[in-house]
């Protein structure tokens, strides 16, 4: 029997899990959609570091969300960011206005970790979303520009000196990218620097290995491509604190720089009106089996923000990474409709589709599930384009990301090198 009335569904963010949740409830009768988000557009995380680094465009990984469900006659978008939930009425308060929900869903995502520490979360560069990327190419443009003008070699040292703090895949990938830029890019340039740049690429990471979830011939072969390619790789450092543009360890060790990049962890959020017993390790919100949080009813969550230890292979929550998030939506709105229909649920389980990570040009890593089949080198490489080509919003996206990859590809160069940021009122 279909629905006899129409049931609001809030979705409380964009992106991985939310657009999955979307698409599946997108024309289904018998319910309306609102999706809120504070930014009034989707973007691809996987590939920030690209845009940190010039190689992307915004618009390449970006795409607005009215545009999105515009031909989506039962989904709407309000922009807004949460403040508060009253389950008592099903309410939840908005920055911009209130909305009634009979099912509420979190795909907020998770946020940058600093682990209380104060300094780093002052003075270091997040990479969580696009204004963090811009913000770091700002950057890193300007410590390249001020190097070519001072002549004092240890300020230029300082300037040039770059760490990555974490070892997991964004931490891999931007120093990979960084030091093929030292290596090919920046020297045609920067005559001044010639030489200089790429030389101290530091990443480090608390662990005794990268890329932690992966194989460890990924691992070995990861750390192995990194060295060959100039990075200074530190194991088993922990940053234990950021002052006067030293990056002090744990053991005592330290590094001048200018730029510390964090990329070390994520917790979640603590939102006003969800039980304190509804949180878990990382503040992540603890879901049942049909990602229905602990405490609440008709209030769900999923992708990263979830902690779902109901599945025996994953005994202390699903890795969070963009297929979990992308089938945990999918799944949610299967639920819903059983739901309303009567049906028994369908209880979540994760699908291993394999996991990778690029480390520069023509070097890549790849772990497939099952017997475990590892790829590197080109053919990882190609395998990791060809993915996240696949997995980007729209066809424009994935047509304008593909020409700017090949234009680098072949003339090792980028011309996104362009300091941009708004006049500040006077």
């Amino acid at each position: 029997m279909p629905p006899i009335s129409t049931k609001q569904i809030v979705i409380i963010g964009g992106g991985f899990a939310g657009i999955s949740l979307i698409k599946r409830m997108a024309g289904k009768a018998g319910f309306r959609v609102t999706l809120v988000d504070r930014n009034n557009y989707s973007f691809f995380p996987p590939l920030l570091y690209q845009i940190a680094t010039g190689f992307l465009q915004v618009s390449n990984i970006s795409y607005p969300f009215r545009k999105f469900i515009r031909k989506k006659a039962n989904i709407r978008f309000h922009m807004g960011e949460f403040l508060k939930l009253i389950p008592s009425e099903n309410i939840v308060v908005l920055s911009t206005g209130q909305l009634k929900y009979d099912y509420l869903v979190f795909a907020t995502g998770v946020s940058t970790n600093y682990f209380g520490l104060d300094n780093v979360k002052k003075y270091a560069m997040p990479m969580k979303n696009v204004h963090d990327a811009l913000e770091l190419r700002n950057h890193l443009l300007q410590q390249v520009e001020m190097a070519a003008t001072v002549i004092d070699e240890l300020e230029k040292k300082k300037l040039l000196t770059i760490v990555i703090a974490g070892g997991g895949p964004t931490g891999v990938e931007i120093s990979g990218m960084l030091a093929d830029m030292g290596k090919y890019i920046l020297p045609k340039d920067y005559p001044e620097i010639r030489g200089s740049y790429g030389a101290n690429i530091y990443l480090v990471n608390s662990a005794d290995r990268v890329l932690k979830p992966m194989s460890k011939k990924s691992q070995d072969d990861t750390l192995k491509a990194l060295s060959e390619m100039g990075v200074q790789v530190m194991l088993n450092m922990q940053v234990k604190d950021y002052i006067r543009d030293t990056v002090i360890f744990s053991n005592g060790e330290t590094i001048e720089t200018k730029t510390l990049i964090w990329a070390a962890g994520v917790i979640g959020s603590v939102y006003d009106g969800i039980p304190v017993e509804s949180y878990g390790s990382g503040k992540r919100l603890i879901v049942n089996e049909y990602n229905e949080i602990k405490g609440l009813n008709s209030v769900f969550a999923i992708g990263d923000v979830c902690l779902q230890n109901t599945e025996a292979k994953f005994p202390i929550g699903h890795p969070q990474l963009a297929q979990v998030a992308i089938q945990q939506g999918r799944n949610l709105a299967c639920n819903i409709q059983f739901r309303e229909r009567g049906k028994k649920l369908r209880p979540f389980s994760y699908f291993d589709k394999g996991s990778m990570a690029i480390i520069g040009r023509n070097r890549a890593v790849v772990d497939l599930p099952g017997n475990k089949t590892h790829f590197k080198g080109f053919i990882a490489w190609f395998i990791w384009l060809f993915v996240h080509l696949l997995t980007l919003v729209t066809y424009s996206n994935r047509v304008a990301t593909l020409y700017n990859w090949i234009v680098a590809y072949f003339t090792r160069d980028q011309s996104l090198r362009m300091i941009i940021r708004p006049l500040k009122n006077k």
